[in-house]
């Protein structure tokens, strides 16, 4: 797809996909701005649902690029729309070393890529402990550190599930409204000579510290 086509199809895609998640699920959204306009960014961010990389790439107004598992694209289709909207194929979930090379390629070419160090999604919606890859992949790139709080989006698709509960912007609130919460970047040298679990206990607390601002946004019941 030519260059100025896949742009206005990612432009057609945001605008359509927060039309649906603002009427839907009542989706807050705060810190747009903390997205660099240009050059490498590492956004990070808890993992709740299926969701979340929706709702993420509608709080950024920058083209991001995602990350999913080479499964997702069997199915020619959807594997088709899932390149058309810059996500790359990875062999598993969070930033496993398979992945690390396709990231660090990726911001090497001035990219915003979004991972999700836990790894995998939650089951309850709070935070996981994050996985050693992310440690490795900070040690290698200089590219500030985004990082992202999602909340509501487990109770609006919860893991396991495949029915969506909704909360739609004209009603009463329900439990099912999300909120997003993008953080101020941060700089990776502050944490690539951080000994290793004190780099992710420092990692972790940011992405808490993001995680509970978005549920404080979420609209109550």
């Amino acid at each position: 797809m030519p260059g100025w086509l896949a742009y206005l199809w990612y432009e057609f895609m945001y605008w359509k996909t927060l039309i649906v998640a603002t009427l839907g699920f009542s989706l807050r959204i705060s810190g747009r701005q903390n997205v660099p306009r240009r050059g490498p960014a590492l956004l990070i961010a808890n993992h709740q649902s299926f969701l979340d990389p929706i709702v993420i790439g509608i709080a950024s107004r920058r083209h991001l690029c995602y990350l999913a598992r080479k499964t997702l694209f069997r199915n020619r289709v959807f594997g088709t729309l899932l390149s058309s909207l810059n996500t790359v194929p990875v062999d598993q979930e969070g930033v496993a070393k398979e992945g690390l090379k396709t990231i660090l390629q990726e911001l090497k070419e001035g990219s915003a890529v979004l991972v999700f160090p836990e790894g995998q999604r939650s089951w309850d919606g709070e935070l996981q402990p994050l996985k050693p890859g992310i440690q490795l992949l900070i040690k290698r790139t200089k590219a500030p550190i985004i990082p992202i709080g999602v909340a509501g989006a487990h109770i609006a698709l919860p893991r396991g599930k495949s029915r969506v509960k909704f909360s739609p912007f004209f009603l009463p609130a329900t439990d099912a409204s999300v909120a997003v919460v993008i953080g101020k970047p941060l700089d990776a040298e502050r944490f690539a000579h951080l000994p290793r679990e004190e780099m992710m206990t420092a990692l972790l607390g940011e992405l808490q510290k993001v995680h509970a601002a978005a549920d404080r946004l979420r609209r109550k019941c």
